[in-house]
């Protein structure tokens, strides 16, 4: 065989033929993907873009016993995976002696050629793009396996690193599916018996063994022992290495100053990855000779980080993340595993810049401990007292927004007169308060420069909330919860551990603004008294003597609804003439009145401002009953037990244990309501109340017919109501009947029920004064009686003789009372009485 393929090389080639094909217009358009009149062998003879396809199968096809285009011109189906002209060139550039397919002019290279195709087949299946799995293996006409690929496209995997792209995918034919590919497919066996042919080459070193040997390189040979690199650089390669003197590493370690006189001084991990990252930072992964080396990026062996080649009149200078271009001192030293070219500086990636630029940087502390401007600042962090000045000293990072000393005299001078230096924040509440202000400042795990900031954006602090950041005209301000930004007036102060904005102004939380406003804000108790307006609401909590003064001084949260003292004047006024002042409630029994009065206007646990109130919302006061709210027209006005309900003349008077709601009048409970006019007893309540009438309520209650439920309901009645004497001169009327009691059989009980039923008048109470003279009146008996007017009222039944009306116009709840003299008897009774 002519030469082996250099396997390395050869993946490199490909990747750049996978470029060239992606940017290639002409490539793209490629074959129609409809031409089913025609089998897979005819469709590749029509395209331009598969002619070396065409000709490989050709080519193969001379030695005897093969047949590929008959093959694949035959029923099928097949699945062929058909790589394009520049995949060709790509497979012949990298093998030596092969200029093009007609150098496979050896039985033995028309197998190889053939195993190669036939590795590009599958039989027995037309596999189309949506019929691919990601991660399936498929068998193919060679015998080995292809894998798909489908993560950022369809790709196919080979025996080798480098998969290939399908460029055109389902171009469909009468014997099965054509999917184009932008590499030549390898199977194992054939990078085997490539391998296994390798011409004997001449006895080279290793790039390890060309560093060991050159006195020059003496330090290099050190650095690749240290960052355990020995393995890699003598490994297959192949490896271009820019191959920096002992002199360019002694320049790089005086730029390093004093705390790096050698490599021996590379002894921290971060230390140890950093000499890691700088040797892999001057390996190319190919070869590439002095004669190869043209303008442009060339990615490294460190991951994601490239070096410039750069022309220099005649011949190339080597960029870095530095000002300062490597010179190429030595070039072509030839090594079994790749290639190296002597340069006069250690190349810097990006990360050693970094790493030298922090080494001078100071820690945000120390820079505000060098900031005169900054001096408030650094008192305050050591006045908190809480770890803060450790913490910006530690690694960070950390985005810090500093006041100047001006914005903290500022926020000493709003405090007031109690806090003239920093000095003041000396209780343990107060440096607590002082802590939450600082970590305001903090936004930790992000060191944020200017760049990174936008219009809007709202950033999390140590303390706990967020600052916003508004750009406006090309200034940065930081926005914080009072109504006034700061100003970053000097921005991207780089630290060692972060970065420092210096702002003209303290930032506020909105917890530290509670906090205050709070500190500043009186008791309830204290309103009252300082509020000329609420000076009865005081009297009164003073003369309930029950201690409401303490609790409504205590922490709260409370919500009172003041009445002003007009409204305490009216409610005096409505109580009559024992009441010309609050003084006047002095028997105990008033001063318990006066604290459920007052209890009344207290809701306990919540300070309720006007905000969370609600149309219809029905509150629980302090004295166990609800007021209730109404808004109307924008007003608030809270419902009590009485007819008028109270207006709020003066909403959220904010305290420190609560709020105040002023209003226009005294708000009375039920409760009060009912000791100050009692109710007033239903017919039976009161005629259990009057002695007089204890026989009466015998009968109802030995009627057993609901008289007394009936007689305690809504009503309106009238009834007639006979006296103990009237029942007595009854039971005398009546053999064997000495008491109440003995009615006592049903028909007895019946008798008595139509008895009383003749005194009762449904649906009416009718006063004396209504009544006219022989006015019949029908009784829930039935049955009717008259009013007889003459000197008096007198109610005639159906006997001879009138009841007199002894006791007229007793009011009750459901109805009217008259006491009379005499039972009332009816027709009806009198016929079953033998009358």
């Amino acid at each position: 065989m002519k030469n082996v393929l250099q396997l390395r090389r050869f993946f490199f080639l490909a990747l750049l033929s996978l470029f060239v094909l992606s940017c290639d217009k002409d490539e793209n358009d490629g074959p129609a993907k409809e031409n089913e009149e025609m089998n897979i062998v005819q469709t590749a003879v029509g395209q331009d873009a598969l002619s070396s396809l065409v000709a490989a199968l050709t080519k193969a096809d001379e030695k005897d016993g093969t047949d590929l285009v008959q093959t694949l011109s035959g029923d099928g189906p097949f699945t062929v995976f058909a790589p394009t002209n520049e995949a060709f060139t790509a497979l012949l550039g990298a093998l030596d002696g092969f200029d093009s397919l007609e150098d496979f002019d050896t039985d033995e290279e028309k197998d190889l050629l053939a195993t190669i195709l036939t590795y590009h087949v599958v039989a027995g299946v037309a596999a189309k793009s949506t019929d691919l799995s990601n991660g399936q293996s498929i068998a193919t006409v060679q015998g080995e396996d292809v894998s798909i690929n489908l993560e950022g496209g369809v790709f196919i995997q080979d025996a080798t690193e480098t998969d290939a792209t399908v460029v055109m995918a389902d171009v469909m034919a009468s014997n099965g599916v054509v999917h184009v590919i932008n590499k030549v497919l390898l199977p194992q066996a054939i990078i085997d018996a490539l391998n296994g042919e390798e011409e004997e080459e001449e006895e080279l070193g290793t790039l390890v063994d060309i560093v060991v040997e050159a006195e020059s390189l003496s330090i290099l040979e050190a650095a690749v022992l240290k960052a355990d690199l020995a393995g890699t650089l003598s490994s297959e390669g192949p490896f271009t290495v820019f191959a920096p003197s002992d002199d360019a590493f002694i320049a790089l370690l005086d730029i390093l100053g004093d705390d790096y006189n050698g490599l021996d001084d590379f002894d921290t991990e971060e230390e140890m990855m950093l000499l890691k990252d700088i040797l892999l930072y001057h390996v190319i992964p190919a070869e590439v000779k002095a004669a190869d080396l043209a303008e442009g990026s060339v990615a490294t062996a460190f991951s994601e980080n490239s070096i410039h080649v750069i022309a220099s009149g005649e011949t190339f200078v080597i960029g870095d993340a530095s000002d300062v271009d490597a010179n190429i001192t030595g070039t072509d030293i030839m090594a079994s595993n790749g290639v190296a070219h002597t340069i006069d500086k250690v190349l810097l990636p990006q990360a050693a810049i970094d790493f030298v630029t922090a080494m001078s940087l100071k820690t945000i502390v120390e820079i505000a401990v060098e900031t005169d401007d900054l001096s408030l600042l650094v008192g305050a962090l050591q006045q908190a007292n809480a770890g803060l000045v450790e913490t910006l000293n530690g690694e960070g990072p950390f985005t810090v927004f500093a006041p100047t000393n001006a914005a903290f005299v500022a926020l000493l001078d709003a405090l007031g007169d109690d806090y003239h230096s920093l000095a003041d924040f000396d209780t343990q509440d107060e440096k607590d308060l002082l802590v939450k202000v600082l970590t305001y400042h903090v936004v930790a795990g992000a060191a944020a420069f200017s760049t990174d900031l936008s219009d809007g954006q709202m950033i999390e602090t140590v303390q706990g909330e967020s600052v916003g950041v508004n750009i406006k005209d090309g200034m940065v301000h930081i926005v914080d919860a009072t109504d006034s930004n700061a100003t970053v007036v000097l921005a991207d102060v780089e630290a060692s551990n972060g970065v420092v904005h210096v702002i003209n102004k303290v930032l506020v939380p909105q917890e530290v603004l509670d906090m205050l406003t709070a500190s500043s804000l009186k008791t309830i108790v204290e309103i009252a008294v300082e509020t000329d307006d609420l000076s009865l609401l005081v009297g009164a909590l003073q003369q309930a003597n029950a201690g409401l003064v303490e609790t409504l001084s205590g922490d709260g949260p409370f919500t009172v609804f003041a009445p002003t003292n007009e409204a305490f004047v009216a409610l005096l006024d409505a109580l009559g003439d024992d009441y010309h002042s609050l003084a006047d409630f002095d028997t105990q029994e008033e001063k318990d009145l006066l604290v459920k009065v007052l209890t009344y206007h207290v809701v306990a646990g919540a300070a309720a401002f006007s905000t969370d109130l609600s149309d219809g919302q029905m509150i629980e006061t302090f004295q166990g009953e609800k007021v209730g709210i109404s808004i109307m027209g924008g007003m608030v006005y809270i419902d009590d037990a009485t007819a008028h309900n109270a207006k709020v003349v003066l909403a959220d008077v904010e305290a420190s244990n609560g709020v105040v709601h002023v209003i226009n009048k005294v708000l009375l409970p039920q409760e009060v309501l009912d000791i100050l006019n009692p109710p007033v007893p239903n017919i039976v309540e009161t005629a259990q109340s009057v002695d007089d009438l204890s026989l009466l309520v015998d009968a109802l209650i030995q009627a057993d017919a609901g008289l007394v439920e009936a007689l305690s309901g809504e009503g309106p009645f009238t009834v007639f109501a006979p006296t103990n004497a009237a029942f007595e001169d009854l039971l005398a009327l009546i053999p064997n009947c000495g008491s109440i009691a003995d009615f006592d059989t049903e028909e007895e009980k019946a008798l008595l029920a139509k008895i009383l039923t003749y005194h009762v008048v449904a649906g009416a109470a009718v006063a004396s004064g209504d009544l006219s003279d022989h006015q019949e009146i029908v009784t829930l008996q039935g049955e009717s009686v008259f009013a007889i007017i003459d000197h008096g009222v007198a109610i005639r039944d159906k006997t001879h003789t009138d009841a007199n009306v002894v006791g007229a116009d007793v009011v009750t709840s459901n109805g009217i009372v008259h006491v009379i003299d005499k039972v009332l008897l009816s027709q009806e009774v009198l016929t079953l009485l033998g009358h």
